[in-house]
């Protein structure tokens, strides 16, 4: 089998879609991406909703027909190897179900068949995976009976059951409780490190991103406007928030931080200012030779949310 360092390999994505009835110009929903997953990898895919993140996914998975540009799986060209590149590939979305008429099992049953594993090793795969993920007990009941969270738990077994090269999660914990979450998370690196799958992952939760992903791509109308580490992004931001909780010289505090021109807020006692990091110290400096007094303070460092928002 032929060897990449890529897991995928998109070389300038492009889709375009027609002008809608009563409009004159054509949507271009992906505008010439190129980027890498690398094997073993955990690649977030972030963007406000319309950024086209939906789009690159469906035709990752060719359920949408790229207008141009070329996707590769482990070197071999998508367009010539589907349906050995899909037989590498699972996808969870909380937005896409499953049949709802067949139970649980059932599902698991056929998605096993498709993908060519035996009797036995569906049965365990399944007793496997929905042990894993807490829906062992509910592999009985009708898919369509189930809450939004236990349809999210039973979408993750099955796509590992298949122990894929490749996993597409599209905010595959945006239904779960928290304890849930975090264990699905704790998942997701383990299959990361364990079995070296390589994963694409979009969420809009920015905490979870950053605990998750290796690396970040950030779409914006169409087109990546970013690709670094959840940390790196955050540190482009450079305003940082200081929380001060003034015992003495509040009234100081506040003329000193408008002489500045810095963002502030005040709430009792605790005043709360936006400054550049390279501006702390100055800050502290200036407010000691002032003689304000505080009590308490924290310093809030820029967080993936803090560039998202930006961004967004």
């Amino acid at each position: 089998m032929e060897t990449h360092d890529a897991a995928v390999q998109v070389e300038q994505l492009t889709k375009i879609f027609p002008a809608r009835m009563g409009e004159n110009k054509e949507f271009v929903a992906v505008d010439h991406i190129s980027f890498e997953l690398k094997q073993g990898e955990i690649l977030g895919l972030l963007g406000p909703n319309g950024a086209g993140k939906t789009t690159t996914i469906q035709m990752l998975l060719s359920t949408l027909t790229p207008t141009s540009g070329t996707i590769k799986f482990f070197g071999k060209d998508f367009a010539q190897h589907r349906s050995w590149a899909l037989q590498q590939v699972g996808f969870a979305s909380t937005y896409v179900n499953i049949p709802h008429y067949l139970t649980v099992y059932e599902n698991l049953a056929i998605h096993g068949r498709l993908y060519g594993m035996s009797t036995k090793d569906r049965r365990a795969a399944s007793e496997k995976y929905l042990k894993t993920f807490g829906a062992w007990d509910i592999r009985d009941q009708m898919f369509g009976t189930l809450s939004a969270g236990q349809k999210t738990r039973v979408t993750l077994a099955k796509v590992f059951m298949t122990s894929p090269r490749i996993v597409f999660l599209d905010e595959p914990t945006a239904a779960l409780d928290p304890d849930i979450a975090q264990e699905v998370r704790k998942f997701i690196r383990q299959q990361q490190q364990e079995q070296g799958v390589s994963i694409l992952f979009t969420s809009h939760n920015m905490g979870e991103v950053t605990e998750v992903c290796d690396r970040v791509l950030v779409l914006q109308t169409g087109k990546i406007i970013a690709d670094d580490t959840p940390y790196a992004l955050a540190a482009s931001i450079s305003t940082t928030r200081v929380y001060l909780d003034v015992g003495d010289g509040l009234k100081r505090t506040i003329a000193y931080v408008q002489s500045q021109h810095f963002p502030y807020q005040v709430e009792e006692r605790w005043i709360t200012i936006d400054v550049e990091e390279r501006k702390i110290a100055e800050l502290l400096t200036e407010l000691a030779r002032a003689g304000v007094i505080y009590t308490q303070i924290w310093i809030e460092r820029p967080t993936l949310e803090d560039y998202f928002l930006t961004i967004a």
